[in-house]
């Protein structure tokens, strides 16, 4: 069973927040095109990756039933908290979890109440998956795991819910550029930092929209280094492991500013 479904999405919190700032609203559109579409498309679970759910040790998967709380964000805190409600496939995130070790990667389940759920993850599962409807697995960023590792974790867990016979979409969650303002802005001016981020997050996005996977893959490392992108852009490798690299195309739901970085919304299309 094919991957139904493969989403970049931005987890600033941001948008989410402050949805009638003229710079971020195209972000909030984008996010409920985006969420149309998935929708329509009806997987039976989420594989997510968030740039922001950070690991040390081993490779964490979320493993508890039904997750549910209040979150503020630990940098945008003045603008306001964020709810969550997720339901989580917790038969498929524990395969995941045994599926690692025929990878040679050390993991843990995650089920206890209480446990921090990240911005990003938060963000973009109540832009597209409001309620928790659709059972979500939900994979840590290991910071000692690079872009191979990465791809490969996603292929593992494709792979792994192929046997479950489930449908899945993939999101990636992650911005583009990383140089934000250090000093306080009016948001309603907030754009790009600077012209070689915003020129650089162009090229990057018009390799995706082409379909140009050989390109993408070629320019990814270059474009990572130079823009201080987010976490080197493990969210992506994260999409394109799943995909194996295939993809016809892709649709720019959005692109803006976030306070300086770059923050799009991509749908790959097969």
């Amino acid at each position: 069973m094919p991957v139904i479904g493969a989403y970049l999405v931005p987890g600033t919190p941001l948008p989410y927040l402050v949805q009638d700032n003229p710079p971020w609203s195209p972000i909030v559109d984008g996010y409920r095109r985006a969420a149309a579409s998935l929708a329509e498309k009806k997987p039976d679970v989420l594989l997510v990756y968030s740039t922001q759910w950070i690991a040390v040790l081993d490779e964490l998967w979320q493993t508890r039933r039904r997750v549910q709380g209040l979150h503020v964000d630990e940098n945008w805190y003045a603008y306001g908290d964020l709810p969550y409600d997720l339901s989580i496939d917790t038969s498929l995130a524990k395969a995941c979890v045994r599926g690692c070790a025929a990878l040679g990667i050390k993991a843990k389940a995650v089920d206890y109440d209480g446990f921090p759920i990240d911005t990003g993850t938060i963000v973009a599962a109540n832009f597209l998956n409001p309620g928790g409807k659709i059972p979500m697995v939900i994979a840590a960023n290991n910071l000692y795991h690079d872009p191979g590792l990465t791809e490969k974790l996603a292929r593992m867990a494709v792979k792994t819910a192929n046997r479950q016979k489930k449908r899945v979409a993939v999101i990636g969650v992650g911005g583009l550029s990383g140089t934000i303002f250090r000093k306080e802005i009016n948001i309603a001016k907030d754009k790009i930092a600077s012209a070689v981020d915003d020129k650089a997050n162009m090229k990057l996005l018009g390799l995706m929209r082409r379909g140009d996977s050989a390109g993408l893959r070629k320019y990814l490392p270059a474009y990572a280094s130079a823009v201080r992108a987010d976490m080197g852009m493990k969210h992506l490798n994260w999409i394109m492991g799943a995909l194996q690299w295939r993809f016809d195309s892709a649709k720019l739901h959005a692109y803006g500013p976030s306070y300086g970085s770059g923050a799009a919304v991509v749908e790959f299309n097969r």
